[in-house]
């Protein structure tokens, strides 16, 4: 049996399981699920969709680096660019930590307790956010002007 068949079968089974969840939690009502939650009584049916949807995005994740490990070892041309992609990604990641700040005041006046490294890291990721969006903004252009010279 391959191994698509296989992934097929698990997806099925997965499936059904879900529809089945889903049709239980829906025969109980919104109303009887909070009654429940706020009693501390029994949410079996939402707890058990909660489950299956870990199990699934575990399964997904584990098979898509599976695939993409496979892929890239079986086609080695393509590793150097994939290393040097991964490379240049940590090093904005790296550049953006560098130039944030690890200011808490602002936080503080607010009443927020927040450390200056996490504030550091939030500052990171909004400084990579827009070292991400320049990049893909400046590649649509230069994309756009390369299609217009040929």
């Amino acid at each position: 049996m391959s191994l698509h068949k296989i992934l097929k079968i698990i997806a099925a089974v997965l499936s059904l399981v879900g529809v089945v969840l889903l049709a239980m939690i829906m025969s109980s009502g919104d109303n009887a699920i909070e009654a429940a939650y706020l009693s501390g009584g029994d949410t079996g049916s939402v707890d058990n969709m909660i489950y299956v949807s870990y199990v699934i995005f575990i399964l997904v994740l584990a098979f898509v680096v599976f695939f993409v490990i496979k892929n890239l070892f079986s086609n080695t041309g393509s590793l150097k660019s994939t290393l040097m992609g991964a490379g240049a990604f940590v090093g904005v990641l790296v550049v953006s930590y560098l130039f944030s700040g690890g200011d808490t005041t602002e936080y503080f006046d607010q009443g927020v307790q927040v450390t200056e490294g996490t504030s550091q890291l939030v500052g990171a990721g909004i400084v990579s956010f827009y070292i991400f969006g320049a990049l893909a903004i400046f590649s649509i252009f230069f994309s756009g002007i390369k299609n217009l010279i040929k």
